[in-house]
C-alpha cells in the first residue's frame, strides 16, 4: 500500500534541492570531486565528455558558489589546473543526495 503523506513529503523536499549542483553536468562533476581529494581539469574533460568551454563555465558555477576550489599550477611551463570540493561543497552534496535519497525511495 502507498503511503501517500510520505510521498507527498517527498516531493516537498524536492522543491528544495541544490539547483546548482542538480544540473546534471555540474551533479556529475561534483560526483566525481566527492570521490576524489582533487582533479585536474584533463580528467574531468575526459570523464564527463563535456567540451572544454562547458566544463570550465561548470566549474565557475560551482566556484562561484563556494563548492568549488580551483587551483592552477605551472607544471613544466604549463598550466595545470585542480579542482577540489571545498567543505561547503561537500556539506551540499551530501545534503542534496541524503533529499534524493527520500525522493526516490
Amino acid at each position: 500500500m502507498v503511503d501517500e503523506k510520505k510521498i507527498g513529503e517527498s516531493l516537498k523536499d524536492l522543491g528544495t534541492i541544490d539547483k546548482v549542483i542538480h544540473e546534471p553536468a555540474r551533479l556529475l562533476i561534483m560526483s566525481y570531486l566527492y570521490v576524489l581529494e582533487k582533479a585536474d581539469f584533463l580528467f574531468l574533460r575526459a570523464e564527463t565528455d563535456l567540451t572544454w568551454g562547458n566544463l570550465s563555465s561548470h566549474i565557475t558555477k560551482l566556484e562561484n558558489v563556494g563548492y568549488v576550489k580551483v587551483e592552477k599550477k605551472i607544471v613544466r611551463k604549463k598550466t595545470h589546473t585542480l579542482a577540489s570540493l571545498t567543505n561547503d561543497g561537500r556539506k551540499a552534496f551530501e545534503e542534496y543526495r541524503e533529499k534524493m535519497k527520500k525522493f526516490l525511495v
